[in-house]
């Protein structure tokens, strides 16, 4: 039994210092306006790559993804494999469009495609709202693992990171935060090669044995768990990986946090490298963190005793990890695995902040502003967001470390969740289709949600509501947007006489031509 030694603190501090610093560095030049916003145009593509893996990769994935497997099989992590269809169509579809349009936020798309300001601030307000929750549980959680690993109080944990965050993320804008993501992504990916490699030279048979388990004892997938079912809405691979794939694809599409990535370069060849890039790093880290939690199977069924030396606390699963970390690594790799569950937390919360002040500022303030707002004010404003939802989530992060976060916390995923998908319906509403109008786009996002909702909750207890899985939710809100939103838009441009279709550019079809016009002339 070694625990969290001295080594591993002052390892710790220094990394957190590292990235302090470096976020500081790279914010040395003033950022005003788009610059702020979207960067200064020498962000590489691979840095903006492995920045899109540190925000999707949160430290709950860091922590449950192991978790999965250790205390059941790989059926779930066939939804990481959703990255196989989510990123094909972004690239085919999605990319050339906002290329194209050279759009500065997601939500405005939405006003370019629907003609409508309204139909931005409510995209705008659904992330916005989301994203101050996300963050707020995010600081939370890794704190609370932290906090029982490292006798440090929790609170002091929240404050440092959010801290640390809303410093580099107020200084430097997009800049400073994709290059300190590029830093603390690279230290994730090291640290779990690093303790996945370990873990298996510390098995008796190593990767062998850990292969035999997974294929012979029922932990690659259970006797229950079907590769396909013909009623394809309920649970089983197929409906894993592809719902995850649409889940993936929405956040590519419609959540700011992500598509500010994408305006950061207009050239399409760079878009594709990030987008293919980030695919890669996702699905290698899924997998060495399932493969990670089979070996923590193997490892502690070899030495059971290991396991009886810890408290109670350590047997549930999401935790393993984490203990493992502490106890097994050597002194001075724990220090960094931890910091690499930091990492994880402060990628997905700086981005956060940046991205929630970059849609107030341009998607809800500019919007509703009478005149225009100066770059330079927008650009304080942002700076002034970034501070004030920074403080507000370490505020609540503090609350929830007093309560009981497990059922808010997947209440509050779960609903929001849901809602996203359904905004990602709306996005592809406007894309893959010409003649949608602006009131279907409204109707069609209320029909998608109140539907997805009653579906979740079954209050009129449906017997098939029941047995729908919840990654397939993603494929119905996203068919229900589609369609609901084409037949009210055909009534509503009956009975108003509409004869205009989409603006030029505005869906994929016009992208795609607008596209090979350009390839043509060159």
């Amino acid at each position: 039994m070694k625990g969290f030694t001295w080594i591993d603190m002052a390892i710790l501090i220094v990394y957190l210092a590292a990235v302090l610093f470096a976020g500081l560095y790279f914010s040395k030049k003033e950022m005003k306006g788009k610059e702020f916003f979207r960067g200064d145009g020498t962000i590489p593509w691979w840095v903006t790559s492995v920045s899109i893996f540190a925000t999707l990769l949160s430290p709950i994935s860091f922590l449950s993804l192991a978790g999965n497997s250790y205390g059941g099989t790989w059926f779930l992590w066939f939804a990481q494999l959703g990255m196989l269809v989510a990123i094909p169509i972004t690239i085919r579809f999605f990319l050339p469009l906002y290329s194209h349009l050279d759009i500065d936020t997601a939500y405005e798309y939405l006003q370019i495609r629907f003609n409508s300001k309204g139909l931005r601030i409510l995209g705008a307000v659904m992330f916005i709202v989301y994203q101050i929750g996300r963050m707020s549980i995010i600081m939370y959680l890794p704190s609370m693992v932290l906090a029982k690993l490292t006798n440090i109080p929790i609170s002091v944990l929240i404050i440092v990171m959010g801290v640390i965050a809303i410093i580099y993320s107020y200084t430097g804008g997009l800049k400073s935060v994709l290059w300190t993501d590029f830093i603390q992504g690279s230290v994730l990916l090291i640290g779990v090669t690093f303790a996945l490699i370990f873990l298996f030279a510390k098995i008796n048979g190593g990767a062998g044995a850990v292969f035999d388990t997974m294929f012979n004892e029922g932990k690659f997938l259970a006797p229950d768990e079907k590769w396909f079912d013909p009623v394809f809405l309920r649970s089983s691979v197929f409906i894993v990986l592809f719902g995850a794939g649409l889940n993936t694809c929405s956040s590519y599409v419609s959540s700011q946090d992500i598509v500010q990535r994408f305006t950061t370069t207009t050239d399409m060849k760079q878009l594709t490298k990030m987008t293919l890039g980030n695919g890669v790093l996702s699905i290698f880290i899924a997998t060495a963190f399932y493969l990670i939690g089979s070996g923590l199977y193997v490892y502690y069924n070899q030495q059971p005793q290991l396991l009886a030396e810890m408290s109670n606390e350590v047997i549930k699963q999401d935790q393993i990890f984490a203990y493992f970390i502490a106890y097994a690594l050597p002194v001075g790799v724990t220090g960094i695995l931890l910091a690499a569950i930091y990492a994880a937390s402060q990628s997905t919360l700086s981005t956060g902040l940046n991205s929630v002040a970059t849609s107030w500022v341009l998607d809800i303030q500019a919007i509703v502003s009478k005149k225009e707002i100066p770059m330079k004010r927008q650009t304080k404003i942002a700076q002034y967001v970034s501070l004030g939802v920074g403080i507000a989530s370490i505020v609540v992060a503090m609350i929830l470390a007093e309560s009981d976060i497990k059922s808010a916390y997947e209440w509050f995923n779960a609903f929001m969740g849901l809602v996203l998908g359904v905004l990602g319906g709306t996005f592809a509403l406007g894309a893959f289709t010409k003649k949608a109008t602006n009131v279907g786009a409204y109707v069609a996002f209320a029909v998608a949600a109140v539907l997805i909702v009653i579906i979740k909750y079954n209050p009129f207890k449906v017997a098939f509501f029941a047995d729908i899985s919840s990654w397939a939710y993603s494929l119905i809100s996203i068919s229900v947007s589609v369609v609901v939103g084409l037949i009210v838009s055909a009534i509503h441009r009956k009975v108003k006489g509409i004869t205009e279709e989409a603006p030029e550019g505005s869906t994929v079809y016009t992208a795609r031509i607008k596209k090979t016009e350009e390839a043509d002339k060159a």
